[in-house]
């Protein structure tokens, strides 16, 4: 990964189609780096969680062209590469396992970064997944502490307890959350070694029962 880290180092030192154009060559080799690994590492995720078997890297991978039509920001370029390993691919709707590598800096998430869960879930879906865990949160909460070494993503959770459950619940906290999910930081060290796929897989591997029980909210939900 050290290609692709170097690639991004320099796009956002130089995010710009003229210096793109002139080094395309760097963004090739850096996409294909991470292509061979998406693949690589939908095939280790689908040994635990089989939702995932069949899917190609192109169903899991992000666009690295920015839309800056309707934005304030008019860099051209993403800073970072991201993949999102869901069962029917990153647009299904479904929870999965995203690897996110960025350096450093004022970016998309400031750093290299594995999440499980849902980012901004249709409102149904949120409702379900409130749901499951009113009914079961003892099991949810299980689930959250298997994940060692990953944190609940709360930043944008509300400060009530929403309406239709009561503020005493044992596991309001997690009522309270807008997107379920789970995160781990990681470093360059992890990033740039060896095993860096079996690492990843194993981390993942912690969030496998977490991920099972928003997708089953969320077949609730879609039936």
């Amino acid at each position: 990964m050290k290609q692709v880290l170097t690639f991004l180092k320099n796009i956002r030192k130089n995010n710009s189609k003229e210096w793109f154009d002139s080094h395309r060559d760097e963004y090739m080799e850096a996409h294909s780096i991470f292509t061979t690994f998406v693949e690589k590492l939908i095939a280790g995720i689908g040994e635990f969680d089989p939702s995932v078997k069949g899917l190609a890297p192109k169903d899991c991978m992000y666009r690295f062209y920015r839309d800056i039509r309707f934005s304030p920001n008019k860099m051209p370029y993403k800073t970072h590469f991201g993949a999102y390993v869901c069962p029917h691919g990153k647009k299904s709707g479904y929870s999965g396992y995203y690897f996110h590598i960025e350096p450093e800096g004022n970016g998309f998430l400031d750093g290299h970064q594995l999440d499980t869960g849902l980012y901004c879930p249709d409102p149904k879906i949120l409702k379900s997944i409130r749901e499951e865990i009113f009914l079961n949160g003892e099991t949810f909460e299980k689930a959250v502490m298997e994940a060692t070494g990953f944190v609940v993503e709360d930043s944008q959770a509300l400060k009530k307890v929403p309406n239709g459950y009561p503020s005493d619940f044992k596991y309001a906290e997690y009522l309270k959350l807008k997107n379920p999910n789970l995160c781990k930081r990681i470093d360059n060290d992890f990033l740039l070694s060896d095993h860096l796929l079996e690492n990843t897989v194993a981390e993942f591997k912690k969030t496998f029962s977490f991920n099972t029980i928003l997708n089953k909210a969320i077949e609730y939900a879609l039936d």
